[in-house]
């Protein structure tokens, strides 16, 4: 029997494309013989790996996981919209967003961290199912938040499952309020993010050359209607403070109401929890998006399969 160095293991996966444990287990079961370990791999369907991580993945499941004042939020793609309503697939994106509550936003140490419930990492247990399922899949990105003395709270729009859906969103409040009413809050700032899609928190965080770029815009509009220097410079500081209505998470108008400014109704709600509340973050997932996906013209598909 020849000895399962680590070498021999590392050797079968550049061939295969199979999970390290899962080349550990084909060397394991044929005695250490390379070629013998390749046809077990490819009886059991784990070889076939490698041949679909070059396929477009932008399907999938945004899955969120929230522990006391810590939430996590994933994004694990898919090829096809059918794969997101696999159990298998469904357990694996859970099983990444609670591994990412303690190992963080980074995706090479997600991968790295042990599948929970399994002998293998994340990444061998995402190559696992890409082999069960038949499909390509990826973790795309991951982000985690913290708040001390407070709540993180989480929000998926028609959630497929618990903690599972298309779009998601976190939001961390910094208070020593009552609890219940920083949950309600944080629930309604979590339902107005995924239907109004702030692009930061307050204006001084929002990026600097977005805001120029639309400060030189409306600058030349208004530089159109012939007005003085003076004038001009007072229209475009009034639509600076639209655009910011438009797209900061404070400024905006809160959806839940659909009058009442969200940094208003934070303060409200500060009022009824018996502290200051905080908004210090929030991330939202939306699956997919910035993926170029391919468009299928499925009528010329048919009609080539028919020849």
């Amino acid at each position: 029997m020849a000895e399962i160095t680590a070498a021999l293991v590392k050797d079968l996966r550049e061939k295969t494309g199979a999970g390290m444990m899962d080349c550990k287990k084909a060397l394991g079961e044929t005695g250490g013989d390379l070629d013998a370990a390749i046809d077990w791999l490819r009886k059991k369907g784990l070889s076939a790996a490698s041949k679909k991580a070059g396929r477009v993945a932008a399907e999938g499941l945004v899955a969120v996981a929230v522990k006391d004042n810590v939430g996590a939020i994933v994004e694990v793609n898919s090829e096809t919209d059918f794969v997101g309503r696999n159990p298998q697939f469904q357990a694996l994106a859970s099983g990444v967003a609670a591994v990412a509550l303690s190992a963080g936003d980074d995706v090479a140490t997600i991968e790295a961290a042990a599948f929970p419930g399994s002998s293998r990492n994340v990444k061998d247990e995402v190559t696992h199912a890409i082999a069960t399922i038949g499909e390509n899949m990826t973790l795309r990105r991951a982000k985690k938040l913290t708040v001390d003395g407070g709540v993180v709270v989480s929000y998926v729009h028609s959630a497929l499952a618990d903690g599972l859906g298309k779009l998601g969103v976190l939001v961390a409040l910094k208070s020593t309020g009552k609890r219940e009413v920083l949950e309600q809050i944080g629930k309604q700032l979590a339902m107005h993010i995924a239907a109004a899609n702030p692009q930061s928190l307050s204006p001084k965080d929002l990026d600097q050359t977005l805001v120029e770029r639309e400060r030189q815009v409306l600058t030349d509009q208004a530089a159109a209607s012939g007005k003085p220097a003076e004038i001009i410079a007072k229209m475009v500081e009034g639509r600076i403070r639209k655009f910011y209505q438009e797209v900061v998470l404070l400024e905006q108008t809160f959806v839940i109401d659909g009058e009442t400014q969200v940094g208003k109704a934070v303060e409200k709600a500060a009022k009824d929890a018996g502290a200051p509340i905080e908004v210090t973050g929030f991330v939202r997932f939306q699956l997919g998006e910035g993926i170029e996906k391919k468009a299928d013209d499925f009528a010329a598909e048919v009609a080539k399969m028919a020849g």
